[in-house]
C-alpha cells in the first residue's frame, strides 16, 4: 500500500529549487517596487479631502487635471470612478479650510470650467492625525497577527512549522503590497482588511497542509520526509484546490460587479487567495523541510507512569 501511494503521489517538492527562485525574485521585486514607488496611499492615512462628482457627459480626465492646476490645486488627483461619467478628485490637507467649503468650491470650477451641470456624490475628509494613527494602528494589526500565529503553530505542531507558517504569510503579504505598489493602485483602511483576510486564509490552508504532514510522519515509517510532504499535498490537493476555486468565484464576482468602491478590495484579496495557495504548497512545506524536519521530531514522547517499573518485576 505504501509503494503504490508513492507512485501515486505528485512530486511537488521535486520543483523546489524553481519555487524557491521564483518567490525569491518576486519577493525582491516587490520589495524594490515597494522601496522606489511606495505605496499609494489612500486619505484613510495620508489625510486630506476626497470630493467624487458627477458629469451628465462622460468627462475629459486631462481638461480636469488642467482645471485644477490653473485654479491653484497642483496636488489634486483626478480620476475615473466606476464609469467615465463618474469622477473622484482627492486633495491634500488645507490649513483651516473646512470641507463643505473646499468641496462647494472645486464643484462652482468644475461646472464653470465644463459647462456641465456636475453632481456633488459625497466628500470626505481626514485629518493628519487621524490619517498617522490609521497607519500605525494597521501595521500592528499585521505584526500581531504574524507574532500571534508563530506562537500557535509552535505549540499546536512544531518550530519548523511555525517558522514555515509565518516566512509564507510574510511571502503573501509582501507580494500584494508589491502588486499594489507597482500598479499603483491606492491603499485604503478596506485593502488593509483584505491583506488581514488573506492572512487568514493562508493560514487556515497551511494549517490543513501542516497537520496532514505531523499526521503522515507518525502513520508512515522507513520513508524519507521529502516523500512524506509529497503524500500529504498530494492528499489534500482536491480539498485545497475546491476551496481556492469556491473563493475566487465569489471574489471574482466582487471584482466585476461590486462597483469602485470595494474594488481594491476584492484584488487584494483575489491576489492574496492565489498567492496563498501556492505558499501553503511550496513556501511553508519548503522552509519546514529545509530546516531539517524528521519523524523524530513529530513523535510524542512517551511519558511513562510513576511505578511502572515496579508493576513489570512484580508480573510473574
Amino acid at each position: 500500500m505504501q509503494i503504490l501511494q508513492l507512485k501515486e503521489t505528485v512530486s511537488f517538492m521535486k520543483y523546489r529549487k524553481i519555487a524557491m527562485v521564483f518567490s525569491a525574485l518576486l519577493m525582491i521585486t516587490a520589495i524594490t517596487s515597494l522601496v522606489v514607488n511606495k505605496l499609494n496611499f489612500g486619505l484613510d492615512f495620508t489625510g486630506g479631502t476626497l470630493i467624487e462628482v458627477g458629469f451628465d457627459q462622460a468627462a475629459d480626465l486631462q481638461k480636469l487635471r488642467q482645471l485644477m492646476q490653473e485654479k491653484g490645486h497642483d496636488d489634486a488627483k483626478v480620476q475615473f470612478y466606476g464609469s467615465s461619467r463618474d469622477v473622484v478628485i482627492r486633495l491634500g490637507l488645507r490649513e483651516d479650510v473646512k470641507a463643505e467649503m473646499l468641496g462647494n468650491e472645486i464643484l462652482s470650477i468644475l461646472e464653470s470650467g465644463t459647462g456641465q451641470k456636475v453632481d456633488m456624490r459625497r466628500i470626505e475628509f481626514v485629518g493628519a492625525s487621524v490619517g498617522d494613527e490609521l497607519a500605525e494602528q494597521g501595521g500592528l494589526a499585521m505584526l500581531t497577527a504574524l507574532i500571534c500565529i508563530l506562537i500557535y503553530v509552535a505549540f499546536r505542531f512544531e518550530w519548523r512549522f511555525a517558522v514555515g507558517s509565518v516566512v509564507a504569510l510574510f511571502h503573501d503579504v509582501l507580494l500584494t503590497l508589491g502588486l499594489f505598489s507597482i500598479l499603483g493602485l491606492e491603499f485604503d483602511l478596506t485593502v488593509l482588511a483584505a491583506i488581514l483576510a488573506v492572512i487568514g486564509y493562508s493560514l487556515n490552508d497551511t494549517i490543513v497542509v501542516s497537520d496532514r504532514i505531523r499526521e503522515n510522519f507518525r502513520k508512515i515509517r522507513d520513508t524519507l520526509p521529502v516523500d512524506i510532504i509529497n503524500i500529504s499535498l498530494t492528499q489534500t490537493l482536491s480539498r485545497t484546490f475546491i476551496t481556492s476555486i469556491t473563493t475566487l468565484l465569489v471574489l471574482s464576482a466582487l471584482f466585476f460587479k461590486g462597483g469602485a468602491l470595494i474594488h481594491g478590495f476584492a484584488t487584494a484579496l483575489l491576489f492574496g487567495v492565489f498567492v496563498g495557495t501556492y505558499s501553503s504548497i511550496y513556501v511553508a512545506s519548503l522552509v519546514a523541510l529545509s530546516l531539517g524536519i524528521s519523524r523524530e521530531d513529530l513523535i510524542p514522547e512517551v511519558i511513562e507512569k510513576e511505578g511502572a517499573e515496579q508493576d513489570e518485576m512484580m508480573m510473574p
